[in-house]
Parts: C-alpha cells; structure tokens; sequence
C-alpha cells in the first residue's frame, strides 16, 4: 500500500492547502480554508508528520518536500485572520457565473480561496496562487495571464498580462494594495501591477479593493488603481474619520468585515 493511500481524506485536504498557499501556512490560515477548528489541523498535522508528508514550526506547517515548497509568502502570514474576514466579505459581494479579475497579492490569495463556493464563475488573474485554489473548481474558467512570471511574487507580469487582461469585460475587478491614505489613495509597491489595473480598469463594472488597515499610510510608489475609479473598499473594521472622509469624497462605499464566528469559538 502506498503512504498516501495512509492519509486519511482530510489529511489530503490539509496538502492541497499547503500547496495552493505556496508550501507553507499558519494552522490558522489552514484552519479557516476547510472551515475546522485549529485543533483539529493540529491534529491532522500530526498525523501528517508521523507519515513524513510536513514538517511542523510554531504555529504553522510546510511541506516536506522542498519541489513542493515554494518560496514562503511572509505577507500571507501577517494578519491571516483578518485577511480572511475581508476575503470573505469580499467574497459575498460576488454572485455565481461573474466575469472577474483578480491581481496579485496576499489578501486576494484568501479571496480566491473564499470564492470556492461559487460556481461557473469566469476568472481571470496573473496570480498563480488564484490559479491553483480556482482551477477546475464548480464549473468555473480560469484564464492565466502570459507574461514574465515572478516567482517571489507568484504572478505574470509585462505586455503579455495586459493584452490578455484587456479580452474581457468585467463585472468586477478584486485588487490589493501595499497601502491606502486619505492623500494618495491605493497604492503598491510594483509597477508592472498597476500597469494590468491601468489597461483594465475602463472594462469593469465594479473595482473592489480589499486591504487590512495595517496598511493604513503605507508608503509605496505607484498608484495601484485611481480612487475615483474604485467603488468598493473591503476592510476589517472601520476606517479612521479622515481615511472616512476620503473615501466617502471618492464616492467609494466601505464593507467592514467581522471576524468570523467559527474561528473566534475556535480560539
């Protein structure tokens, strides 16, 4: 008998997490993708170490195969929790058989996840981490943009992303940012993604942005999409009065997101 024919189904389920998250993921990031307590992913990463498939840190569990382990994302790490309620949120702004994009970026990675639960969606995306949780899921399509692809970033960038990006017309585009003020509005650290929100942003519906107020007056250098473009900011509690205003100002409506109640029963 094979090892894996050893793990039981959640065990299986427990992999594939780690493998749509890059390798490696905190318990609770595991915890929240199949909807089960963290003790229970304790449990089952036991079990999986007992067979040699991961190895346990503090907290968290990677592969143990380094070919199955790519870079680690820290940023998926930061504020998992609340990245989680936002992609949620997120996530029920979005109904079945939709024509969306989604960028690059840790927040958009748990979107990705939550949007699982929809079906015959159309999705197009320059991220491989979307890819790899949308893929083949409940009748869905999903379309990879070309270009170069960036490994530490998990994503195709260049001319190639843009001109595939620009055969759709969306009913919603779901971008991150590096970080968001009253002054300067979505911004990110990488160019050739504010390129692809640039050459699609006249062909949506709907441009939500998803970010966690730890962003709150982060500095980056280039415009990520232009406020008065974005129609929906989805965070994890209420803005400050002045990031408020701003936002109000730029006709933007905000959806705070509350944590999620199984996992707050769960702590």
């Amino acid at each position: 008998m094979e090892d894996s024919d050893k793990i039981p189904h959640r065990g299986h389920e427990v992999l594939e997490v780690l493998a749509r998250f890059g390798g490696s993921a905190r318990n609770v990031q595991i915890a929240h993708a199949l909807g089960v307590s963290e003790e229970t992913v304790r449990r089952l990463v036991r079990n999986l170490a007992q067979a040699g498939k991961v190895e346990r840190v503090h907290g968290g569990t990677y592969l143990s195969h380094p070919q199955d382990a790519p870079i680690y994302s820290s940023a998926l790490e930061k504020n998992a929790g609340a990245k989680s309620d936002i992609a949620r949120k997120a996530a029920e702004l979005i109904s079945d058989e939709m024509t969306i994009f989604l960028n690059v970026g840790s927040t958009t990675t748990y979107v990705a996840e939550h949007l699982r639960r929809h079906s015959g969606l159309t999705v197009v995306t320059n991220s491989i981490s979307a890819i790899a949780s949308l893929a083949g899921n409940n009748g869905s399509r999903v379309f990879l943009t070309g270009g170069e692809v960036m490994r530490a970033e998990r994503g195709s960038f260049g001319r190639a992303a843009e001109a595939l990006a620009q055969q759709f017309s969306y009913d919603a585009l779901i971008l991150g940012a590096d970080g968001v003020s009253p002054r300067h509005g979505f911004v990110t650290g990488n160019a050739l993604e504010a390129d692809i929100t640039r050459a699609i942003a006249g062909q949506a519906d709907r441009i939500i942005v998803v970010a966690d107020l730890s962003k709150r007056e982060k500095r980056a250098p280039f415009v990520a999409c232009p406020p008065e473009q974005v129609t929906d900011f989805v965070t994890e509690k209420k803005p400050d009065p002045a990031l408020a205003e701003a936002l109000a100002r730029w006709g933007i409506t905000t959806h705070t997101a509350p944590p999620s109640e199984k996992m707050t029963k769960a702590k």
